[in-house]
Order: structure tokens, then sequence, then C-alpha cells
């Protein structure tokens, strides 16, 4: 750390190459900015830089203490390096240094450089090591003489260190020159950022807030949860090692690029300083409520600052949970008022105004200034932002916007609860509009007021309020943790307590909800759909001339013609179910086709059999041919003509669906569109062309999204956004934001309800080379940072895309849509299988999401009605999460096999976010326990509501069943009866996969039987006979079946052998006191 704050920082072009003091300086950038600074010289000589003729700046010698100077500024700003000990000197035909020898021969190259960009020539005066530079000094005099009158400007301030700035000094001032102080012109100067300062500035920012994010609030939170007693010294030294070694915070930045602005601050037990010059004391941290921290942490990156800082409350009272809201509000204010053209006392007047408005009584409590310029600078001089400054804001321009309320009291016992301050900050570039580059770490009530005291555990009497926001419902994700002041209670009993509370609440809310009739009546199960009329040909004469007595397809109307009788019968092929061919051993071919029959158990009538009934149906026909060639070709014709038709179809009937949205406003002249490129589209569009990406644009009131194909365009509404999520690349390979909607939209000819467009950070698919690679190969070492480089410049551009339209949607008119990009939680994610694969599926603070693997998975919190955790115990390694939700007419959503070990975490999670869980041993037919209770369900409320799942209650229950294993003896062999009364038990408990297995199978089949029917039906006729023999294997693998496909019987049912096969299953029935559900026998 001490060498990088000695001047030995690498650039900040990243040109450094080498080891040690090997450096190369950007010429490109050196020539911009030396213009920059001879065209501001010139431009504003009379006014900002006191008609001087000649600048002369002296950097000081290398220090290990944190400073910040105008001289060591100036040198980073010009060369990218801070320069010690070296004197440069710039008049308008010549630039002068004075240096070392080492120095000397890496200024050599701006000669060049300098003639292009200004026209000066520049003149290096080298000294030795142990000489004080008067010579070489004299020279510089003797030229700077040369012009007529001269006048120096000089830092003023700046006190001189080393032998080399003492002779300079003294030489200075024993001239005949007059001299000017020149230390608000260069403030001047600086204020103005280009593009590689401001990543600069983006890129400390996002040190600054990942390290509060992931370091400080853990830490925190775990201090005060374990109650540890932990010094602010010894936090600060905590911080400090994060921000210096980036990995800590999860941020892939060069450590040798990153600093610490100041020693992070940490404040509490009623001492507070909100002066940027603040230490954090060697005392313990106190968290005894109510009590607030202050915490305040800077960092560096390229010499460019950073600063952040956030206030959290322990069990707030009433003043500390207003004055909080007050400032927060204030600090909005301020940072709202950022704008081009605004003057600086405008944003202090703005925050000023707030607290007036809100609170009066806490004006004079309110700090006198609201922050500063930053940059190289932790603080540019002449950028306060107080009542008084009247510079112009304009674009460029960064702000370290900081505000609080200092020496409030409160009527607290606690002498160190009673005097407390509060403090606010962030980093914000000044474009457009305001860009708060610190959000990342958010200041939120939500997310900064926590609630430790239990109900009851006040022993004063006295009620005192929550400062933690109420969640409304399970959608705020809280960050509340229980503990007891007056004995230690387990986390799990804990839970235990709040789970029982939640069960209460969720049975009352239960049936309120069934009473009046809501979300649970009805099923949606077998819903029919109406088809429209099926016409192959209006006309008996459009019907083609018979060529032959064959089996025709017609593709343009969509028809085909069998031969019945001699003649040809059109058939539209839309009435068509399945079509199949088979051959013989004597080659002769077989084809047979099923046809749509209205009225059957898989074809409810529909609108074709309502309008002409009377009429009689061809259920199905067959012929037979020789030719196996044009059997073969008519099936597949038949097969592709009716795909085409089907997926048409489906289309028409999919877009009569959707729902009519508003019309794209375009951005226009109002602001510049938010503008993200390079992206791919997640579904994506149809065709067969090479697929493009495309842009992502945020305009008035939605977004559009296109490729440079102009049929290739989505629109997504603000107003049809349900969920927003943003997910930088970790361990996947994408960069991705993903948007779940309320009303299904086309993407192609797709119909969706999410909508993902991402970036590919990594190449999936990597070369392997024949031989092994070393470790220390330059090229491996090479295309790593290139792979860490792109993967940190695509989660900053998205990152600030995100930040951008989250500004955008804070304005009045979007408040009713309540819309923010949200954030998975990776740190509380699990494995599962939601579908066919398995993935990792993480919460965020309202849904709980997958988002890599399609289909995506995103389950909002607030919809979930309970959740039960299956398989869980008897030595498994995994086990299953269903929920269900509050909608009874939706199937119930289960994510198989996560594993056991995150159980415990899980638990946490739903209990953290009010959302009540149980426990049972085995998989449950939700299906029908869910018809049950919308069968009758004052039946449900009345035997006690989803307690019938609580496995504790349950065991009671059970005991009695235990005396029927004493006298139970294991047996191959099985009466039917036993078998009955197994199948009845396991009508509850099999998975519900089975079932939509069995209904596919059911409903792919017809009253006309299949040739695999046919042979099934005559193998069980041989077996009736005799002939085959019911085998050991056969009975196993039935008994397999009953349980699953690809899901083995759990320990202790019959199919295992186990000896509780005749013990009663815990939960087999969905209630207490009512008749066991049995799952519908398979046709």
């Amino acid at each position: 750390m001490a060498e990088r704050r000695s001047g030995n920082v690498q650039a900040s072009n990243g040109k450094a190459t080498g080891a040690g003091t090997a450096y190369t300086i950007d010429l490109n950038s050196f020539s911009k900015r030396l213009n920059k600074l001879y065209s501001h010289w010139n431009e504003h000589k009379s006014d900002l830089w006191g008609s001087v003729d000649v600048i002369a700046i002296a950097t000081p010698p290398a220090s290990e203490d944190l400073r910040y100077l105008k001289s060591s500024a100036l040198s980073t700003w010009l060369l990218g390096y801070e320069f010690p000990e070296t004197i440069m000197v710039f008049m308008k035909k010549q630039l002068h240094f004075l240096c070392s020898q080492k120095k000397a021969s890496l200024l050599g190259v701006l000669k060049t450089s300098a003639k292009e960009a200004v026209g000066v020539d520049v003149v290096i005066h080298v000294k030795a090591k142990t000489d004080d530079g008067s010579t070489q000094m004299d020279a510089i005099f003797h030229a700077i003489q040369a012009q007529s009158i001269p006048t120096i400007g000089y830092l003023a301030k700046e006190a001189p260190e080393g032998k080399l700035l003492d002779t300079w000094s003294e030489k200075l001032k024993n001239s005949s020159i007059g001299l000017s102080d020149m230390t608000n012109w260069l403030s001047d100067l600086f204020s103005i950022k280009d593009s590689i300062e401001l990543t600069n500035v983006k890129k400390a920012a996002f040190l600054t807030a990942s390290v509060m994010k992931n370091v400080v609030v853990p830490n925190l939170e775990n201090v005060i949860d374990e109650e540890k007693k932990v010094t602010h010294s010894s936090l600060m030294d905590d911080t400090e090692k994060a921000i210096v070694d980036p990995t800590k915070a999860k941020v892939r930045l060069r450590a040798e690029n990153v600093d610490i602005c100041y020693p992070p601050i940490f404040q509490s037990g009623g001492k507070f300083d909100l002066r940027p010059s603040a230490a954090s004391n060697d005392d313990y941290l106190h968290y005894d409520p109510p009590s607030v921290i202050i915490c305040a942490i800077g960092s560096r990156y390229n010499s460019y600052c950073s600063n952040l800082a956030r206030t959290f409350l322990i069990d707030a009272n009433a003043l500390q949970s207003n004055a909080y809201g007050v400032l927060l509000k204030a600090h909005e204010a301020a940072i709202s008022a950022l704008r081009p053209g605004n003057k600086i006392s405008d944003v202090y007047q703005a925050a000023l105004s707030v607290v007036e408005k809100d609170a009066p009584e806490l004006v004079t409590k309110l700090t006198k200034s609201a922050g500063t310029g930053i940059g190289l600078e932790f603080r540019e001089s002449g950028l306060s932002i107080n009542a008084k400054n009247d510079r112009v804001l304009k674009q460029g321009m960064v702000f370290n916007v900081s505000l609080g309320f200092q020496n409030l009291q409160s009527s607290e016992n606690n002498p160190k609860n009673q005097d407390f301050s509060l403090l606010l900050a962030d980093t914000i570039i000044i474009g457009e509009k305001p860009e708060v580059v610190t959000s990342l770490s958010s200041k939120a009530v939500k997310d900064i007021a926590y609630s430790f005291n239990e109900e009851g555990d006040d022993n004063e009497g006295e009620e005192r309020p929550k400062a933690k926001a109420e969640s409304h419902g399970p959608e705020t994700l809280s960050k509340t943790t229980l503990r007891s002041d007056n004995q230690e209670i387990s986390k799990e009993e804990l839970r235990r307590q709040h789970q029982a509370e939640l069960a209460r609440q969720k049975n009352e809310e239960t049936a309120r909800r069934l009473a009046g009739g809501g979300s649970a009546a009805g099923d949606n199960h077998g819903a029919s759909k109406t088809s429209s009329d099926l016409i192959a040909y209006k006309n008996v004469n459009d019907v083609p001339p018979p060529r032959d007595c064959m089996i025709q397809i017609d593709q343009k109307n969509e028809a085909i013609l069998l031969p019945i009788y001699g003649s040809l019968v059109p058939f539209h092929v839309g009435t068509v179910r399945t079509v199949t061919s088979q051959q013989d051993t004597n080659r002769t071919c077989y084809i047979r086709i099923i046809f749509n029959v209205p009225g059957t158990a898989f074809n409810p009538h529909d609108a074709n059999s309502l309008k002409f009934q009377g009429s009689i149906y061809l259920k199905e026909v067959s012929f037979r041919s020789k030719d196996p060639r044009h059997i073969s070709e008519v099936v597949q014709g038949i097969k592709t003509l009716r795909r085409q038709v089907v997926a048409r179809e489906s289309e028409r009937a999919e877009r009569a669906t959707l729902v009519t949205q508003e019309k794209l406003q375009l951005a226009g002249n109002k602001f510049k569109p938010i503008k993200l490129f390079g992206l791919w589209i997640r579904p994506p569009f149809g065709g067969r062309g090479r697929k493009l990406s495309g842009t992502l644009e945020a305009h008035v009131n939605g977004f559009r999204y296109s490729t440079s194909r102009p049929d290739e365009r989505v629109d997504i509404m603000y107003g049809n956004i349900k969920h927003a999520f943003f997910q930088p690349v970790e361990n996947e390979m994408i960069t991705l934001i993903h948007f779940h909607l309320h009303n299904h939209i086309m993407v192609g000819t797709k119909k969706t309800k999410d909508v993902q467009f991402y970036v590919e950070v990594m190449d999936v698919v990597q070369t392997l080379g024949s031989g092994k690679r070393s470790a220390y190969d330059p090229d491996e070492i090479e295309e790593e940072q290139r792979e860490r480089d792109r993967k940190n410049k695509v989660n900053m551009d998205f990152q600030s895309f995100v930040n951008r339209v989250n500004d955008l949607w804070g304005q009045p008119q979007f408040s009713g849509l309540d819309l923010e990009f949200d954030q998975p939680l990776r740190e509380l994610g699990f494995h599962g299988v939601p579908y066919k694969s398995s993935a990792f599926i993480v919460p965020t603070s309202s849904c709980l999401v997958e988002l890599i693997e399609t289909p995506f998975l995103v389950i909002t919190l607030a919809e979930i009605e309970i959740v039960n955790l299956e398989r869980v115990g008897l030595g498994q390694k995994n086990f299953d999460l269903t929920i269900v939700f509050k909608d009874f007419k939706r199937d119930v959503l289960r994510i198989d096999s996560i594993p056991s070990t995150s159980i415990d975490g899980i638990k946490e999670w739903l209990d953290t976010t009010d959302i009540k869980y149980y426990e049972s041993r085995l998989n449950l037919n939700w299906r029908q326990i869910l018809k049950t209770i919308t069968d009758d369900p004052q039946s449900f409320i009345d035997d006690g509501g989803w307690e019938f799942l609580n496995m504790e209650a349950s065991d009671s229950d059970s005991e009695h069943s235990e005396e029927s294993d004493q006298g139970y003896e294991p047996s191959d062999v099985q009466s039917e009866s036993e078998s009955s009364s197994d199948s009845d038990i396991e009508s509850l408990v099999e998975s519900e996969d089975d079932e939509e297995d069995d209904s596919e199978e059911e409903s792919a089949e017809e009253e006309g039987k299949t040739w695999e029917e046919l042979e099934r039906e005559a193998s069980n006729a041989d077996r009736e006979k005799g002939d085959e023999s019911d085998s050991e294997e056969e009975r196993k693998r039935r008994k397999t079946k009953a349980f699953g496909k690809g899901r083995p019987p759990p320990p202790g049912s019959r199919a295992s052998g186990g000896s509780a096969a005749k013990r009663p299953l815990p939960r087999s029935r969905p209630f207490s006191g009512s008749s066991s559900v049995k799952r519908p026998k398979n046709k």
C-alpha cells in the first residue's frame, strides 16, 4: 500500500509494462490533456489564471501518508503517474522538467508529442542524485526572465518538502518575478472529466459499493446477530483489507490499481463526527437498541476517488426513523438537482427545502455542506456544495454528495443511545441526468433498518416502533435476525415459533379467501378447446380430379384424399389425430389413420359437433399396400402437413388471446433513449437465417429491442413488466437482463411471458491443445486477463444501463408501477430440478428465479400459499420442494432433487420471507388434494386448514400404527387385498410426473387401438392361459412403476420389502376427518 501512495501507482491508461519501475506514458492521452491545459490557460488567462505567463509546479518526495496535493494531481492527470521530486515549468513556447536521470529517460518521449499538440519544446534538466539542482534551476529562471515582465503561477498552499523543493522555493521567492497562487485555477481544469477519467471513477465506485454490500454489511450483521464484541478499529482494518484486495469483495480489479481514499470510518455509541477527517476509535461497536451505526468508505482506482456512506438503524425509535426518512428524501433531492446548467448552490437549497418542509426542527442540525467535487483529489477546492457557491454545473463533473444530521438527541436511558447522527453519501456523475455510480449499495429503509427485539422483550414496558419497513406480504426479503436479551434460544427454536405464528395467519387468510369464493374455486384441468371450422373444399368442383385410386395429399388446400369404395373422399388434415404405418413379414404395408372424433373422453364437444349435430363421424381407416416407399411418403407427407397446420392454428390462437398493449412512445425530443448494444434475445426470433445481435432501448413508456432486420423487433411496455432482473456474470457464461411480464407478448412466432436479453462474456467452447500448457504461459495469462477485462466491462455496461433505467422508473409518472431491477442473491441459492434438468435456483427480494436454463423459472413470492418440503429425512441425500400457489387453479410447482445440505438455508430463507413451510416424508398427490379442498372448502377450514401437513402434529396419530408392525413378516408373495390397500395408500404419495405421463399417454390414445395395444392384449390372453409366468422381474417392474418413472420407491415402502409395508403412511389424507383422495386409475 505504501508503494501505491508513494507515487508508483500504475497509470490510468494501464500501459505500465514489465516489473519494478518500467513504465510507459500514454502519448495520446498526454497530447489531449496538454492541449486542454494550454487551451484553458489561454481562454481564461485573465479571469481564472490571474494573467500568469508561467506555470511552475513542484511535486514533493514520495510519502507513505495519505494526502491529496494539487501538484501530484497535475502530474498524474498529465503524465499518468505521480513523478515525485520533479519540477515542471510551463511557458508559452517551452515546457521544462527538472528531475533525476531515471525520470528523464521516461520523459524524453514527450518531445515530439508536445510539439505537435501545442507547439512547445520540451527541455529536460537532469540533476545528480546528491545535487540540489541549483544550476539547473538557474537555467530555468534564465528562460523565464527572457519573457517580458513575466508572472509565475505557483501553488502557494503547498509547503516545500525535501532539499530540491526547499531550494526551488527559496529561489522563487528571492527572484524579482511576480508570483500568483493558482490553486483554484487547477480545480477548474480538473473539474470536467473525460471518458477515461469517468471510467476510472466508475470502477472505483463499483469497488466501494461492492465492499459495502459484500463485506461491511455481512460483517455488521454477523457481529450483531452473534452479539460479538468488535471494535471500530477492527472493522476498519477488515474493510481496508477488502478494498486493497478486491477479490474479497467479489470484484475483479487488479490490486495494484486500487487503494483507499481514507481509512474506513465506523462510528456508534453516541460518538459521531461527520467530517471527512474523522477516524474510527477503539470503542466497541454499540448495537443495543435503539442505536445508530455510521459507516463511510472510499476507494481509489488509478488514483481516482469515490465515496460512500451509509447509516444503519438498529430497532430505531420514532425520532431516528423519521429523521432518516427526511434525510433520505433530502439526499435524493440534492442528487436530482445535479444537472447541467444549475448552480451548485441550487443543490444545497434543494436538500434544505425538503428539511424545511418536512422537519423544520432539524434545519439547524443539517450539515452546512452537501459534499464536494471528487476526482484525483478527494475534495476538489472550489466545488463545495453549499449555499454560497454559484458555480455552474457542467456535464462530466463528479460529486461526492454527502449530507447528514449531526448532534441529534433522543430521550433514552442508555447514555450511548441519547446522542446520535445520521449520514448518507454517494458518488454522482453529472450527465443529462445524474448517475449514481454507488447505487449498488442500497440506502432504502428496508435495507438499512434492522429489528432484533422479540415481542414482549421490552423491559421498560414501552412500545418502540420498529424502523424496519413493514413488508407487504412476502415481497420484501427481510434481513431481520432475531435474538433474545433474556436467554439464548437456538435459531431452530425461533424458526419453529415463527412458523407456528405463520401457520395461524396463513389458515386465517386461506379461510377468508375460500369463504369469499376467491381464486380457490373451480378447476382448470380438462378445459375444452374450441376449434375453428375446418373446410378442405368449399365446392365440389374444387376437388382435384382423381389420377389413381390411391391416397393423395393436396398441399394447397391442406387436405388428404382417401380412396373409399372406389372414390376419393377429401378430409381436412386438421381432422387427423394420428397416422401410423407398419410392415408385416410378407412385405405387406399397412397405414392406419385415426381421426378426431367429438364427444369422446379426450375430445369434448366443440363448435363443429354442435353445428353438425346428428352427423356420422369416421373414427379410423386402414389401408394395405405392396409399395412400402409410397406408404412411407404418404405418412411423412401427412405428418408434415398436419404439423404446419397445427403450428399455424396454434400461433393464430395464441395471438387471439394476447392483451392489447399501448403503443410505444419513442424518446424523440424529450430525452435520448437509454441504449445497450450487442444483445441476444431469448426466446430467439424464428427463421432459418443467421441470428443477429440487437440493441435494447429504453423509451418514454417501454423498451424496444431490434436487430438490423426490419421484422425482428420486440416492444415491452413498462406497464406490462411484472418483475425485472439484472444478473451479472459470476459462475455462468452470460450477463443478462430479464423481464417477467403480466401478459403474454409475441417474440417472433412464440408467445411468452419471459423475455431475456444477454451477452456471452466468455467462449462456451474452449480449444484443447495436444500439449499441456504451463500455468505461467504468457499467452494463457494474457487470455485470462482479456476474459476478466471483458467480464468487468460487460458487467459495468449492464450496471450503468440498469442504474439509468432505475432512475427513469423513479420519476413520478412511474410511481404506480413499482418497478426496479432486482438482483439474485447468489449466497441463498441452491441446486434443484424445476423442470427436466438440474439448475441453480436463487431467490431475489420478491421472487425465486432461475434465469440461465430454459424454460425460465420465475415465481412471485407474494403468490405462494405454502411450501411443502417432501422426501425429508430417512437418510435421503436430497429432497423435493413443492410450492402451492394462492390460486388453487394453478398446478403446484415441484423442484426435485435438492441436496439435503441446502435444507437449513432454505428453511431460514422461507422463514425470513414469512412463508409457511411444512415437511413430509413422501411426495403428495397435490392435484387430488387441491381438488378435495376446492370441492369442500368448509370441511378443509373446519379440520384445521393446512395443519394436516404438520409432521409433528401427525406423529401422535400414527403411534398406534406401530403395533401392527409387530406381527408382520416379510414375504415375496402378497395377496391381492394387500396390493389393493397399498395402492390406496400410495395414491396420495405418487409423483405428479407419473400422472402427467399417464395423462399424456391417455391423450395420445383413442377408442381405436394401436398395434401395441393389440399385441399387449394377445400377451395378456396368453398369460391367462398359463403360457407365460408372472416372473419376479415383471412384478418388480410393476412395483417400480407405481412410484413414478425414474424415481426409486421410498425406504420402508412395499416395493422395497421393508418392515413398514403395513404401517399407514403419515398424512395419507388431505386433512383430518376427510375421506382419502385416491388417484384415478389408469385406463
